[in-house]
Parts: structure tokens; C-alpha cells; sequence
């Protein structure tokens, strides 16, 4: 069995199925493992999480079978998580205390004081009614196999548990977060704050439809039992991968690193293995890719196997990205001009740019019209700060995750003058609160959707494997018929962010895919 890419979700499935008796051969294209999961040292002293920054998503229940804590993955939690400085000097701070962030947004709204204990609490309902489902392929719309009424019932257990606030759960996963966010609060500063992770690598505003799942999936994930706390990883994002690919070496997965994989090959109606750019072929009876859905079809030695519908829904998947990131190594750490607090927390992520959400719009609308957006949205994070063995000492290691730029051909000969703006204009936001910031770079680096598809194997840069709009989840993901990890092509399968349950560090969609395989195998290896 040869699973193609070297990602998270890659190493997580090549484990499960060694452990369930499978010989599998894990293929990197890059010479470390990881795939957008990694640490790299860009500079001298400086190791930075090059692409994934925080983890919250993780499944617990990965963590736990494939003893990951043994195998060196140390989780740092960020408390306070959330940190939004403004420009006239107030800043919003919030956190896993409760009554922390009651006392924080009173200072802005005593009615959003009084409502965000119950809008956090019904999001909390909801993460535990939908939570089983993640761990599980999505229900089909027609069972054709006893397994498969396993999902259609943890589907409707999840309907039971919401009860009266199934309508309400509704709304929030297939509806714009604007609207939703409008309704609880009244203050631009918690709006805003809250808007970002509705929005978040998706080419979107907070009124666009679907916009509300986004939102949830991002507070979806918690830490030491704090439901949407984000941690960082010791040693950065890759340690993660190395914890993993441990998991998977102890378990008897071979994990080779600079093996592109060209060609999947085919013969009649199934793949029978691979060829590496190199030229070297390796058979295999099942072959699992972890890449998104169209760098994989778009290897198939014989693009036929496919039916015509699936390529024509194949073509319209959608892969767009506004994201780029910064990742900088600083001389020191920014002074940011706040007069409400004595030290500003400096542990979690720093929310910048637009102040309120019709700036978000303007941003994005930006974007929409072919424009780096004149006021982006900015992410910040400074994970030195909880973890100094990321850089020289008294030097600091620094993550920007900004949006939005515009969508266009990663030849497309604008880039190089977008990225430049897109850079500037970000540093600029971040100066206006922490003067002299700017000052502080020693070196950076940058990466817009063309860097993240060629180093990252990221169609379009989008990190997601393809867009998380209610088109394209749970038995629609990543195609009607399709959502099970299996494919038209016989003996090869999915397991990559762009199945169910979706993007982000979670690691599910690669246990969910290990499960489905490891059912199918004694028919495939009968040969029907």
C-alpha cells in the first residue's frame, strides 16, 4: 500500500493502517515531512511554523491511540487567547476564563457581557452534539452497507442531543456569520474579533452563506478540556509531524522524504501503483492519496477511469485563496500603544486591521474587484513569547496570517508587485498600534497562494483542500457521491483536508479514510 504525501492527515492514516496489519509506503515529495504541518529554520537561530501555526483542531482521540505525548508532541496553551489592540489606545483581550471575558466586553457593552456567556454556551451545545460525527465518514443519502448506517445514526443521535436549538444550529452552520454575530452583539471590537474566524482562509466576507460554519469549525476544537482554545506546539508546528511520523515508523509505516510522486498508475479499472519523477515505479494494490482532489485526479496515468460527471464536478471545485503569510524573525518584541492594560499579552493572536465588520467587507470586496485589500485583516502571533527555543535569545520569532489578496493564476505576472503591497500594507497596520515594528524585522519572508502551491502542494494556496461552503460538506465533500474516501478508480482512495470532515490540523480526515480502507481491504485483495 503506498499512501502519496507526507502531510498530517498523510502520517495519521499511514499509522492507523499499519496498525491494522497493512505494509504501507509513505511518499514525501519534500525532504521533511509534515506537508503545511512543518518547522523550518529560515535564518540562522530561527525556527519558524512555516505554514500552520496554532493547534486546537487535533482530534483528542488521535492523540490518545497513537500515544502521541510519548512519542514528544507538548502542547503549549495560550491564555489569554486573544488579544485586539485598537487605535484609539482600548483593547480587547479574551480567553478560557469566563468571567475574565464578561469583565473585558462590559467594558465595551454591558448587553454583550450579559450575551456572551449564552452565545458561548450554545456554540458549546452544539460542539458536542456534532463532535461523534467528525470521527466517522459522513452519511450517505442512500445506505448501501450495513457500516453505513453508523453515520446516519450519529447523525440523527447529534439532531436528538441539539433539540430546541436544532433550528438555531441550523442557522449558524449554513448562514453568513454577519448576520448571526449582528443579532448577539452590538459592539464593532467583539464583532470583529469574532468575525475573523468566520472568514479565515476563506475567499469570502462575514454576510457570505456558510460563512457561520466556518466560524464554528474554527471554536470547534479545544485544549486540556477548554473548548476553542488554540495552543502552540514546543519545538513549533512540525513537532507535531515528527510526533506523528514517530507514531507511524513504531508501527512498521516506511516513510520516505524526496519521492515526488508523477504518474498514479492505473491498469483496466484500478491503480496498481505509482511512479516517482525520478522515474522509479513502486506497485501497490491500494493507493491513498493525501493531497487535495485535484493534484490527484490530475496525476491519473489514464484521466478515463474517470466518469464524465465526476470530472465535470471535479473542474468546479473551488480552490480559491485571499491568504499570505508572513513569517518574521525579529530583533525584539513590538510595544504596542495600549493605555488600558499595563502589559499587553503577547502569548496568543494578535487581531488587526479592520475595526469593524463593514471594514472586513471593503476588504474583501477588495479582493473580489483584483485588489490587495487597503486595509487587510491581520493575524498575528508571537509564539517565541511561550516557546524560546524557536530563536536566539532575546530574538523573537513572529507569524502573520493575513487577508485578503486577490485571486489570480499563480503566473499571473502581477504577483510579484501584489505581494509587495500586500506586505507593506500589513507591516503598516501592524505599526499604527506598535510603533517602530517594522524596525524590529531582521528577516522575512513571505508567502502568497503561488508559494503555498509550489512548496506546499496547495492548489490555488488554499488550505483548506478546496473551499468549506455547505456545498461542499458532509456527503458533498468534495463531491456528491463521493464523500467516503473512495473514488471512481478502483483500489484508490482519499485522505486528505478536502474529504470529510475538512480542513485545519485535525487529522480526521485521515483516521476516517485508515477506517474505510482497512474495511474494504479483504475485498480488494480478492480482487472484487
Amino acid at each position: 500500500m503506498v499512501i502519496i504525501g507526507g502531510g498530517h492527515n498523510g502520517l495519521v492514516c499511514a499509522a492507523y493502517l499499519a496498525r491494522a496489519g497493512a505494509q504501507v509506503t509513505l511518499l514525501e515529495r519534500r525532504a521533511l515531512l509534515g506537508g503545511a504541518c512543518v518547522t523550518e529554520e529560515l535564518w540562522p537561530g530561527y525556527r519558524v511554523s512555516r505554514a500552520a501555526y496554532v493547534l486546537s483542531l487535533l482530534r483528542p482521540r488521535i492523540a490518545r491511540e497513537l500515544e502521541l505525548e510519548r512519542f514528544g508532541l507538548q502542547l503549549l496553551p495560550r491564555a489569554p487567547s486573544s488579544f485586539t489592540p485598537l487605535p484609539d489606545g482600548r483593547s480587547l483581550v479574551l480567553g478560557p476564563d469566563r468571567a475574565a471575558n464578561v469583565a473585558e466586553i462590559k467594558r465595551f457593552s454591558p448587553r454583550d457581557a450579559r450575551a456572551f456567556p449564552a452565545y458561548e454556551a450554545l456554540l458549546e451545545r452544539i460542539a458536542i452534539a456534532l463532535e461523534p460525527t467528525l470521527d466517522a465518514p459522513p452519511p450517505e443519502p442512500w445506505p448501501r452497507h450495513p457500516q453505513d448506517f453508523l453515520a446516519w445514526w450519529l447523525a440523527l443521535r447529534a439532531g436528538a442531543r441539539l433539540g430546541r436549538d436544532l433550528p438555531r444550529a441550523a442557522r449558524l452552520l449554513l448562514g453568513p456569520a454577519r448576520s448571526l454575530l449582528e443579532e448577539w452583539f452590538d459592539s464593532e471590537p467583539l464583532r470583529t474579533t469574532l468575525a475573523r474566524d468566520a472568514v479565515i482562509g476563506a475567499f469570502a466576507a462575514p454576510s457570505t452563506p456558510g460563512t457561520g460554519y466556518v466560524l464554528f469549525h474554527h471554536v470547534m476544537g479545544s485544549i486540556s478540556g477548554h473548548r476553542g482554545i488554540w495552543a502552540y506546539v514546543r519545538g513549533g508546528m512540525g513537532a507535531l509531524s515528527e510526533a506523528l511520523a514517530a507514531a507511524a515508523r513504531a508501527a512498521g509505516v516506511s516513510l520516505r522524504t524526496n519521492a515526488e510522486v508523477d504518474r498514479i498508475r492505473t491498469g483496466q479499472d484500478r491503480a496498481i501503483g505509482v511512479a516517482l519523477a525520478g522515474g522509479e515505479e513502486i506497485d501497490a494494490g491500494v493507493v491513498v492519496s493525501a493531497v487535495d482532489p485535484a493534484r490527484t485526479f490530475a496525476a491519473l496515468d489514464n484521466p478515463g477511469l474517470l466518469p464524465d460527471e465526476f470530472r465535470r464536478a471535479l473542474d468546479g471545485l473551488d480552490f480559491r485563496s485571499p491568504v499570505v503569510k508572513l513569517n518574521l524573525a525579529l530583533r525584539e518584541l513590538p510595544r504596542f500603544r495600549v493605555h488600558d492594560r499595563p502589559e499587553p499579552p503577547l502569548g496568543g493572536t494578535i487581531h488587526l486591521g479592520p475595526q469593524n465588520l463593514d471594514q472586513i467587507e471593503h476588504a474583501f470586496d477588495d479582493a473580489q474587484n483584483g485588489k490587495v485589500s487597503s486595509r487587510p485583516l491581520v493575524e498575528l502571533t508571537l509564539p517565541s513569547v511561550i516557546d524560546p527555543t524557536l530563536a536566539p535569545a532575546g530574538r523573537h520569532v513572529a507569524s502573520i496570517f493575513a487577508q485578503y489578496a486577490p485571486v489570480l493564476p499563480s503566473d499571473n505576472a502581477a504577483w510579484p508587485r501584489l505581494r509587495e503591497q500586500m506586505r507593506d500594507r500589513v507591516l503598516a497596520i501592524v505599526d499604527e498600534v506598535a510603533p517602530g515594528f517594522s524596525d524590529s524585522i531582521e528577516a522575512l519572508e513571505v508567502l502568497a497562494a503561488p508559494e503555498l502551491e509550489d512548496v506546499f502542494g496547495l492548489t490555488g494556496g488554499n488550505i483548506f483542500h478546496g473551499a468549506m461552503t455547505p456545498d461542499r460538506l458532509l456527503f458533498l465533500r468534495p463531491l456528491p457521491g463521493w464523500s467516503r474516501y473512495r473514488t471512481p478508480v478502483r483500489g484508490l482512495y482519499l485522505c486528505g483536508s478536502g474529504t470529510h470532515p475538512g480542513g485545519g490540523v485535525m487529522g480526521a480526515p485521515g483516521r476516517n479514510a485508515a477506517l474505510a480502507i482497512a474495511r474494504d481491504l479483504p475485498r480488494l485483495l480478492r480482487g472484487s
